[in-house]
């Protein structure tokens, strides 16, 4: 039995899956690495395939035409024969020390026959250009009890810059299944839908405090830097109404749920508002107002909730002057936490 499957969503990797490989085999037998070669054009497909020949039982190399990073998640958590089922992006990296410590765990809650819905452990955002002693760290210590399971109610208010990222959490791979958990397809930003949808379903949970993911910040293409993240508006709009429609929020009993959900649909709500403000296009305006459009005409309870709290009021100011507001929020925000 395999304690933990890591998928590792692969596409044009060659330059960097060596290094992300390297630190998940350290979890050996306990372990299944399935490497999802969404279509590659590089050299991907060879690399994972001497990865399973390499090391059989452990590697497994999927090959699909290209669906994007949530096809191949999704790919992954099908095949998957781990109790509990994680993703790791091929430019990213696992702590080794922190993994074996994860692995162990992990180990005891199943030989224990521990119900453990969701595993939560910290993250670093790896900007190489920086030394490691000033790495932001994103832990979860004020908000979460540590050292032992817990529920939705003693979970304490989350931090601004200390949400649940796709980056800090391992799921029970049949808990994804049960939900049918799929991503969609050719669409960027779909971990943010990852770590959303499964949340009214996650009934016991524990904190390791360890910094266990590497989140790998820093190449001029990645999917986060700012001037990509401009160009794919439209996609971070599109993800931004799939989690608005998931599910109306009204109807989940559990208040510390719905308001943590509230929580993270506002988040969306502001990156995608930021991103049209940092455009500063009249067609950009015109989508922005298109998006709280649609949440008041498809939801007007939850649209009135996002729409006047704090930052919705913030974000809907009008005119140059309010544009010029986000424009700065956002850069504040980048400094302080250091998420690009």
């Amino acid at each position: 039995m395999k304690i933990l499957t890591i998928a590792v969503p692969s596409y044009n990797s060659e330059a960097y899956l060596d290094r992300c490989m390297e630190s998940l085999l350290v979890g050996g037998e306990d372990v299944e690495i399935l490497i999802v070669d969404d279509g590659s054009t590089d050299r991907t497909p060879e690399i994972a395939d001497e990865y399973e020949r390499k090391y059989p039982g452990i590697v497994r190399a999927i090959h699909q035409p290209n669906g994007g990073h949530g096809d191949a998640v999704t790919t992954g958590l099908y095949a998957a024969a781990g109790v509990y089922y994680k993703v790791v992006d091929s430019d990213d990296r696992l702590d080794s020390a922190s993994f074996l410590k994860v692995i162990d765990f992990l180990k005891e809650t199943v030989e224990q026959s521990g119900q453990l819905d969701m595993l939560i452990s910290n993250f670093i955002y790896d900007k190489q250009e920086l030394p490691e002693e000033k790495r932001k760290v994103i832990d979860y210590r004020k908000m979460l009890p540590t050292g032992r399971y817990f529920t939705w109610a003693e979970t304490g208010k989350f931090q601004t810059g200390h949400y649940l990222l796709m980056h800090a959490v391992i799921y029970r791979t049949e808990m994804l299944r049960g939900m049918n958990l799929r991503l969609p397809k050719h669409t960027f930003y779909v971990d943010n839908i990852y770590v959303y949808e499964p949340l009214p379903y996650v009934k016991t949970m524990y904190y390791l405090d360890v910094n266990l993911y590497r989140y790998y910040i820093g190449r001029d293409d990645q999917s986060v830097n700012v001037e990509v993240m401009k160009k794919r508006i439209d996609q971070q709009d599109r993800v931004n109404r799939i989690m608005f429609d998931y599910m109306d929020l009204e109807d989940i009993e559990d208040t510390k749920v719905r308001s943590y959900m509230y929580d993270y649909l506002q988040i969306m709500c502001t990156v995608t508002s930021s991103y049209y403000a940092l455009i500063g296009t009249e067609d950009a305006r015109k989508k922005k107002d298109a998006l709280w459009s649609y949440m008041k005409e498809k939801n007007p309870g939850m649209w009135r909730k996002l729409r006047y709290s704090l930052q919705g009021i913030v974000l809907n100011l009008p005119g140059k002057f309010g544009r010029g507001v986000v424009r700065r929020g956002f850069k504040v925000a980048n400094r302080v936490f250091g998420f690009n």
